[in-house]
């Protein structure tokens, strides 16, 4: 395969370092051509010096000046804000963007992206939870190809790949069920963020480890899938996997049922996604059935993780209410993560949210940036009662 620049939004969370380890495995095929962190400067710094990009964006204005500084003496440019990282993504030596920002925050450089017509790597689900309709249409329209980094759906488009023309039936979107999968729910009620934050499997960024806690993370990836798949939420099935080696499985017509299979680690479906359609070596973990012994399969519990049926109300509902969930979530998670709520907090702030804001049936962009600021502002009302107990 030709060698492929690649943009990185989000280079120093858990997906863009494991991405760049899919470079340093592959200096023939991959070139990092930009960087693009929130906050970690000294990451971002120590990315820079590896693999010379020819720009880096420090989305928070305030540590500029410290990366600027670092960074003089090479050849790198630096930026700073959100609004530079949406206008160099857009260069034209940029083949593909691994959109791995976390949260909303990775809406806008990932559509600035699409508008220029560059390939997408999409690991920001928030993107497609919270303008699937915008998003997915703005990529037809102009002929870019979204392709999946999350480890489920990573395999979903896999087993499509496989079965050639035949549609699917059923999406089997498989779940670990999270550190709290065996507790009962007067002990998750108790439970602390670093309770939450022990996942049995994956090595992943604090956000994205409460939503598996919670399994709203599941519900993302439903709403997520609806929108990759063009299928219906009632066709999407969640089943709870502990081993986490199955990563999702596709039902056909005649009740065949292709599985993608794999050690958890997300390098694998990253680097698939980077060079689409090869497969490439990987240096990691193969697996060894023998020594797994067995595979097991349970239904998910609505009454210890309420938010998986929120998020299917909220994609039932369509429209903003998925946006509506998902800055409600954000909010709700951040102030758990600070110890303000409980664990329990987080899908009541949810629900009180949805309830809240305004419904728009069919929303415009615009309408998701506003309506995702609606929502934050309520849930955040909503969070300061709570933490207070007037709620």
């Amino acid at each position: 395969m030709d060698k492929r620049k690649i943009a990185i939004l989000g280079s120093t969370g858990s997906i863009g370092t494991q991405a760049l380890d899919v470079v340093r495995q592959h200096p023939d095929c991959f070139e990092v051509e930009l960087l693009v962190a929130n906050n970690s400067s000294a990451r971002l710094i120590a990315q820079a010096r590896e693999f010379a990009p020819s720009a880096v964006v420090i989305c928070n204005p305030d540590k500029y000046r410290e990366v600027a500084e670092a960074l003089s003496d090479t050849m790198v440019k630096v930026f700073a804000g959100m609004d530079s990282a949406c206008s160099l993504v857009t260069a034209p030596d940029v083949d593909i963007v691994l959109a791995a920002m976390v949260g909303f925050s990775g809406l806008r450089p990932t559509v600035a992206a699409i508008e220029a017509g560059k390939a997408i790597a999409l690991a920001n689900k928030e993107t497609l939870v919270a303008a699937g309709s915008v998003v997915m249409g703005l990529a037809r329209r102009c002929g870019v190809p979204v392709l999946p980094v999350d480890s489920e759906h990573s395999a979903i488009f896999q087993c499509l790949q496989a079965a050639g023309p035949n549609p699917l039936r059923r999406i089997h979107l498989t779940a670990s069920g999270g550190p709290f999968r065996t507790w009962p729910r007067e002990k998750i009620a108790l439970a602390l963020a670093a309770d939450a934050l022990k996942h049995p499997n994956w090595d992943m960024g604090a956000k994205i480890t409460i939503d598996s806690a919670t399994m709203m993370n599941k519900g993302l990836e439903v709403i997520e899938a609806k929108w990759l798949f063009d299928v219906s939420p009632s066709d999407i099935k969640v089943v709870v996997h502990p081993q986490s080696v199955i990563h999702s499985m596709v039902e056909f017509a005649d009740g065949a049922i292709l599985a993608q299979l794999g050690s958890p680690d997300m390098r694998q479906p990253i680097q698939y996604a980077l060079g689409y359609p090869a497969r490439l070596p990987l240096n990691n973990r193969k697996l060894d059935f023998a020594s797994i012994g067995s595979l097991t399969f349970e239904a998910p519990d609505p009454e210890r993780f309420p938010c998986l049926g929120l998020a299917f109300e909220a994609i039932s509902q369509g429209g903003n209410m998925p946006c509506i969930a998902n800055a409600a979530n954000e909010e709700a998670v951040a102030a758990y993560l600070k110890g303000m709520v409980a664990f329990y907090d987080i899908p009541d702030i949810i629900a009180a949210t949805m309830a809240k804001v305004s419904f728009l049936q069919d929303p415009s962009l615009e309408q998701i940036y506003e309506t995702n600021a609606a929502a934050r502002e309520t849930a955040a009302r909503l969070l300061d009662r709570k933490s207070q107990g007037a709620l």
